[in-house]
């Protein structure tokens, strides 16, 4: 196989909070509405920032992260995608040289240039000096130039542009206008299905970008690798996945693989659904139960479906907002109570700050896993926990993992394809 071309270009930054989902998402939905296909990755562990990311590309987003995935399972993703894209779009996680491995690892291994947004509300010259200061840090990671946001005025922009003519490529500004801007809650973007204007708001982001003379970049050449044959351990298989506003943190990536190892996916919600569909596994995501306490509460019928397919010996994995759904109790940070399925005895309070995050690492019985963790509760739980993952940061905080049963539950969210035979194994009845 040889390499595929395809114009693509990585969206980072020089700090969290300035502004690469909202420009990346405008530079998908500008793409997509010159006629392009447009494919749009994200680096890292995110569940949030690539529901808005799919609605203006109009395609599935996948995560890209070296430590998670590893090197060739993210070079085969860019080189499927190249070969159906007309553009791809990366966009990066905090700083460009932030975290092991950072967004600088990431477009210096796949030779992807970089753009940095860069928020220029508070500064004129020293736009260039921070601009140049990316392009210079490290040898090997080509940013090809810049993007200014929440600029104030034609004025404004111009200084911008001066400030770096010369040096490298000015690729646009966006104006500051809180029309553009995309909300946000306590575990960052409100989710894409709970914006009911998010359209017409990508819509104006496109015409702005439009507007400011954004061009299509240049092609980059992305390298096959080869391809293990996965085994179909799940044909035949049927497994339940949660999905509604409530469980909605889920890998495109983890989807793909139980649907490639021969299982049926069947989706179902545990805010409208009163019983689950026929299933010989069940997957339980993350996302914001404290957000629906009332109708999750209600929903007795279901709870004791989980509780009769628990019992059955058959196997249940819950992670995060999933593992929270099935213990007695859980408290939001207003202080708000509500009982939950009652699988797990135990409770669990969201705190108005962040308890936990990081990247993380499990050795199972069925193999190891690697995923991530990143939330605002804590969990008093009435079981010895079965194992604990290992923190990839020295200073980080391992997670607990409970066993009863075939029931498996963490705060840790599995990323299946750093273990295919072992999350796999997760699921086979």
């Amino acid at each position: 196989m040889k390499a595929v071309r395809c114009p693509a270009l990585f969206v980072s930054a020089p700090a969290s909070g300035q502004g690469k989902t909202t420009v990346t998402a405008g530079l998908a939905r500008l793409f997509r509405n010159r006629g392009l296909k447009v494919r749009v990755f994200k680096t890292g562990p995110d569940f949030l920032d690539p529901m808005i990311l799919a609605r203006a590309s109009g395609s599935a987003v996948y995560q890209l992260d070296l430590w998670m995935g590893g090197e060739a399972h993210c070079r085969d993703l860019l080189y499927r995608a190249a070969g159906e894209a007309d553009v791809i779009l990366i966009e990066g996680v905090m700083g460009l040289f932030d975290g092991q491995p950072s967004s600088a690892d990431l477009a210096e291994r796949f030779g992807v240039p970089v753009m940095a947004v860069i928020d220029a509300s508070a500064m004129a010259e020293t736009f260039g000096a921070i601009a140049q200061g990316l392009a210079s840090f490290r040898r090997g990671v080509a940013v090809a130039g810049v993007f200014a946001n929440r600029v104030g005025s034609p004025g404004h922009a111009a200084m911008l542009t001066e400030s770096v003519a010369g040096r490298m490529r000015f690729f646009g500004a966006l104006r500051r206008d809180e029309a553009l801007n995309l909300p946000s809650r306590h575990l960052g973007l409100v989710q894409a299905e709970e914006l009911a204007d998010l359209d017409s708001r990508l819509d104006r982001l496109a015409a702005a970008l439009e507007q400011a003379g954004v061009q299509t970049p240049d092609p980059v050449a992305f390298a096959p690798v080869e391809r293990l044959e996965l085994p179909r351990h799940l044909a035949g298989a049927v497994v339940a996945v949660a999905r509604d506003t409530a469980f909605a943190f889920l890998y495109e990536a983890n989807l793909d693989l139980l649907h490639a190892a021969g299982a049926e996916l069947r989706f179902f919600s545990p805010l409208h659904d009163a019983t689950l569909p026929e299933c010989d596994a069940i997957y339980l995501p993350g996302g914001y139960p404290e957000l629906h306490l009332e109708p999750l509460s209600a929903n007795r019928s279901l709870h004791a479906a989980l509780r009769a397919h628990a019992d059955a010996g058959k196997p249940l994995v819950a992670e995060c907002g999933g593992l929270l759904y099935l213990l007695d109790r859980l408290t939001d940070a207003d202080g708000n109570s509500a009982r939950m399925a009652g699988i797990l005895p135990g409770r669990a309070t969201v705190m108005k700050g962040l308890t936990n995050l990081g990247l993380q690492s499990v050795e199972l019985p069925e193999g190891e896993l690697r995923g991530h963790s990143f939330h605002h509760s804590r969990a008093e739980i009435g079981l010895v926990p079965f194992t604990y993952t290992r923190a990839a940061r020295h200073h980080g905080t391992p997670e607990a993992v409970y066993r009863q049963g075939r029931l498996t539950a963490s705060y840790m969210h599995f990323y299946f394809p750093s273990n295919p035979e072992a999350a796999l194994r997760l699921f086979q009845p």
